[in-house]
């Protein structure tokens, strides 16, 4: 199985579409707003016309009602991979969801149901004061989570005090992971930043003059999405809906998406230049023709 991780608009499609192309393969999406089929133009999706060349999994299939988690999109994408084996394609696995690729290969933590009380909770709180709350008592989590990260600090709190066993030590118990039952191939793509944040900037000024805005207003206009959803939290969709609300212009929307996806970029840089093993190999490179020529399949 190839495996092409990376930060956004580093190139992943691109070259996971080649390698498709040359090698019969399937390509099976990792990134976790490109599986809601709102948002096609915002989060990148491979297009209509790029997914009638290769058979692509797991892209545009959960409505943006539906909370989707790590969990289950490990056990579609081990079927999603089953099925590529077995029509004797290679399954090529593609995105930039580290949380969704650590599950995959290493297996989900045994974390019990969060008791909704306090999730609901530790929801309501400001994140620094859930940041507060955490340092006393995961202070190892604490130090090693940003304070303004609202989404990992509420997660690790609510664990906490809803398990009174630390996230941590749930996820010492890892089970369920294809690791050690697959040949892995895995590149990651670490192009230049100055390059890749100019290249996010480009992306998504075209992403707003093409169909952007307008799926946005339809996700918006749809009943029944929770202010909580996932979906929501997609980059561009708050910026973008405070601009068709009037509470920002155009141009102060776009700067925001923009800030906020360099943000993002940087983020998942750090992660991939750190957190997979050190034998997985990282390029540079960003045509896809040199990648492809490279990659050891």
């Amino acid at each position: 199985m190839a495996l092409i991780a990376g930060p956004t608009a580093s190139g992943k499609s691109a070259l996971a579409l080649a390698l498709a192309k040359r090698h019969g393969g399937t390509i099976i999406n990792a990134d976790s707003a490109q599986v809601y089929r709102d948002l096609r133009i915002l989060s990148a999706r491979p297009s209509i016309a790029e997914e009638a060349q290769a058979p692509h999994r797991l892209f545009g299939h959960v409505d943006g009602t539906e909370v989707y988690s790590a969990a289950r999109w490990a056990d579609e994408a081990k079927a999603a991979i089953d099925e590529a084996h077995a029509a004797g394609g290679l399954p090529i696995l593609v995105g930039g969801t580290g949380l969704y690729i650590r599950t995959l290969l290493d297996g989900i933590a045994p974390v019990p149901d969060i008791d909704p009380a306090v999730r609901d909770a530790v929801r309501a709180m400001p994140v620094a004061a859930a940041h507060a709350a955490l340092a006393a008592l995961d202070p190892a989590a604490a130090a090693r989570l940003a304070a303004a990260d609202t989404t990992r600090v509420a997660r690790a709190l609510e664990v906490v005090r809803s398990t009174g066993q630390t996230l941590a030590a749930w996820q010492a118990e890892r089970h369920g992971g294809i690791a050690d039952a697959i040949d892995l191939r895995p590149l990651i793509l670490l192009p230049e930043r100055e390059w890749l944040f100019d290249r996010c900037d480009r992306r998504l000024e075209s992403m707003f003059d093409q169909g952007a805005v307008d799926e946005v207003r339809a996700l918006l206009a749809q009943p029944g999405i929770p202010v909580v959803a996932p979906v929501r939290r997609a980059i561009g969709v708050r910026e973008i809906g405070d601009w068709l609300a009037g509470r920002i212009d155009r141009d102060t929307a776009l700067a925001m998406a923009k800030l906020a996806t360099r943000q993002y970029a940087k983020r998942q840089y750090t992660w991939f230049r750190n957190q997979p093993p050190a034998a997985w190999p990282h390029h540079q490179a960003t045509e896809c023709d040199d990648i492809v020529s490279i990659f050891a399949i």
